[in-house]
């Protein structure tokens, strides 16, 4: 068992199930007694530092939060209970929303308007299916990706992980003394069903590196952190339009275009999957070679450049995706 898990076990399955602080220490939790507790959400601070640096453990009450946010529409990337930009961001845009002043802050009104009964973690049961399709390695160097047959998950854990919007470690933080394996329960989050709709626009703002897709009237369906470019290799400017929507894509690596991996210096076809290096759906904009679509590495999103492209989780690329027709506009924001 984790430090984090064993120094706080019940208060930590608590507050991750519903945000509640009725663990007293010592008392023994039943299931229905969290199942019926009051939702409660500790207001967000904004660390000084990164939790990676800072050697923090996740803190329950974010990440139930960070739940609560992704059901709502605005993403905030994955979900491992750490605090920082993409949560303030995705408070942003859930107040822009629901039409409240806009400050990023966690308040009464947010708190409000954000509760659900539901649990923000539920039991899973592997299957089969979870363990199908594995490979047992992404190696970096494209030449070798590229003799690969697909290009899939390494684990049942990397799987159910981008399945259930979380980072990997607080999946295994959370079932510790599990087996990953089918037949195994293991708690997952619980993030709700992909949104629905219809995009009409969508604006890529270069500088708060989010993406906000709207419909006909105006209203924000759905927010999502993104990498937007880098200094070596900047996104477009301007608009564009979507021209159309691939699923796990091959993806064309050609040195001479965009940029140069390692001493690879030819033009190669890497297979699709899910770690491939635009990941599982690529949404073709009207500039030839750039588009917006997934990644191998979500935790990444929105703290790592691009080449160009915009870049947001796989699930999140996979829910735009489901969005937008050809035509639709994108704008990019400086």
């Amino acid at each position: 068992m984790s430090n984090w898990m064993r120094r706080n076990e019940i208060a930590v399955t608590a507050l991750l199930l519903l945000g509640s602080q009725v663990a007293a220490q010592g008392q023994t939790l039943r299931p229905e007694d969290i199942n019926n507790a009051a939702i409660m959400v500790t207001p967000a601070q904004q660390p000084k530092v990164p939790a990676e640096a800072s050697g923090r453990d996740p803190d329950p009450a974010i990440a139930r939060l960070q739940v609560l946010l992704d059901r709502a529409g605005t993403s905030p990337g994955v979900i491992d209970g750490y605090d920082g930009e993409n949560v303030a961001k995705a408070i942003a845009a859930f107040e822009a929303m629901e039409n409240l002043p806009i400050d990023g802050k966690l308040d009464d009104d947010v708190i409000a308007r954000l509760s659900d009964p539901r649990p923000a973690l539920e039991p899973y049961v592997i299957s089969e299916d979870d363990a199908e399709g594995l490979v047992p390695a992404i190696p970096k160097d494209y030449a070798k990706q590229a003799k690969m047959d697909r290009l899939g998950y390494t684990s049942i854990i990397e799987k159910l992980a981008e399945r259930f919007h979380m980072d990997t470690d607080l999946l295994t933080e959370l079932n510790s003394n599990a087996t990953f394996e089918p037949g195994r329960t293991v708690w997952v989050a619980n993030p709700g069903t992909p949104r629905q709709g219809s995009v009409k626009r969508i604006e890529a703002h270069k500088q708060t590196r989010r993406l906000l897709a709207f419909a006909d009237d105006g209203t924000l369906v759905a927010a999502y952190p993104a990498t937007i470019g880098s200094e070596e290799t900047p996104s477009p400017s301007g608009t564009q339009k979507v021209k159309g929507v691939a699923r796990m894509p091959p993806y064309t690596y050609n040195p001479k275009i965009n940029f140069r991996q390692g001493a690879n210096k030819k033009i190669m076809t890497l297979p699709g999957g899910p770690n491939n290096p635009v990941g599982s759906v690529w949404i073709d904009l009207s500039q030839p070679t750039y588009g917006i679509h997934g990644t191998p590495e979500p935790s990444l999103i929105d703290k790592s450049g691009s080449h160009g492209c915009v870049r947001l989780t796989n699930w999140d690329a996979e829910e735009l995706a489901g969005m937008v027709k050809p035509g639709v506009v994108v704008e990019f924001v400086d």
